[in-house]
């Protein structure tokens, strides 16, 4: 049956169902090829889209912006100093407002309320570029990497994530492989729960496609993975947080010891980035200093020949790209 997704806003992906997440795919993979053939697209001409940026980004806007570019369409940023969005105007009067203007909206922040609401007031298109809670659009770049690297079917692959279990990336992880089949391993601390809400909604995803869902401190819970991904442990703003952040997650920090103990030579490292994998940063710089070293993965890794981190942050352009076509379209 055809997939039509024309309308949709893209807030989780436990919103899609397997096939549907497999047409995102298809045609990240095909807008790709038609970047690279040097083809100029035209599929968003007309169209006007505006992004909400309460968190600070890379790859998020750029990747937004010239998705739009690349195929006709306009983008504005708005941050949290350039806009009234919730200060001097309500959130549903701000989505009302903009949806009058816009084609489309991407939201970058914190709750994930803010992305459900602006979807239900704006009557167009809303992309969720991060919450506190979830990274859809991180976690189709990937998928998408995988299938570049890894020669076999989403559906007989490993995803191991190591480190903070109870952050938006992990929870990301954990719908995207239970909607495809997959097998995920959150490898973390005891101390840090898994949100229960969270681990039953995949959970129950996964009773209907064949995924594994797991939770361990176990170290050899890394056998056999496809996939070594992590994250960094303690953003800007998070200072204070560091001393325990390294007592609790230096254990599970990203070596070359843990990808031999995958057992797999082929295995793939990647992280969403910003990494904190040397000291050539202020903020690894200053903890160092005060005796704490936040690098979750160590640069052996991040440099071998298993990390395609910079493949997967490519991917993140040409897989927002398919998001915003195929809604939009």
């Amino acid at each position: 049956m055809p997939v039509n997704l024309k309308g949709r806003s893209f807030l989780t992906l436990m919103d899609f169902t397997p096939e549907e997440i497999r047409y995102f795919l298809d045609l990240a993979h095909e807008l790709k090829a038609k970047k690279k053939a040097g083809v100029i697209g035209d599929l968003l001409k007309g169209k006007n889209i505006v992004l909400l940026f309460d968190k600070t980004s890379t790859r998020t806007r750029c990747s937004f912006e010239l998705a739009a570019l690349d195929e006709g369409a306009h983008a504005v940023f708005l941050d949290s100093k350039s806009s009234q969005v919730g200060k001097k105007e309500s959130l549903e009067d701000s989505a009302k407002v903009l949806g009058r203007f816009f084609d489309g909206i991407e939201y970058r922040g914190y709750e994930q309320s803010v992305v459900e609401d602006l979807a239900k007031y704006s009557g167009v298109p809303v992309w969720n570029g991060l919450t506190d809670m979830d990274h859809p659009t991180q976690i189709l770049a990937d998928m998408m990497t995988m299938e570049e690297h890894i020669d076999k079917p989403l559906k007989d692959c490993k995803v191991v994530f190591c480190g903070d279990i109870r952050n938006n990336m992990s929870y990301a992880w954990m719908y995207g492989c239970a909607k495809m089949g997959m097998e995920f391993v959150a490898y973390g601390p005891d101390e840090l729960e898994v949100d229960p809400e969270v681990l039953a909604k995949a959970n129950a995803a996964a009773a209907e496609t064949g995924a594994k869902i797991t939770v361990t401190s176990d170290p050899d819970c890394v056998k056999g993975a496809d996939v070594i991904y992590t994250d960094i442990w303690a953003s800007m703003g998070e200072e204070d947080k560091i001393p325990e952040r390294v007592r609790l997650l230096t254990p599970y920090k990203v070596t070359m010891e843990m990808i031999e103990r995958t057992g797999n030579p082929d295995v793939i490292f990647l992280h969403c980035l910003p990494s904190f994998h040397d000291f050539e940063t202020r903020m690894a710089k200053d903890a160092l200093a005060d005796g704490y070293d936040i690098r979750e993965v160590t640069d052996e890794v991040f440099r071998s020949k298993h990390s395609k981190v910079f493949d997967e942050a490519e991917n993140r352009l040409h897989s927002i790209k398919a998001v915003v076509v195929a809604t939009l379209v």
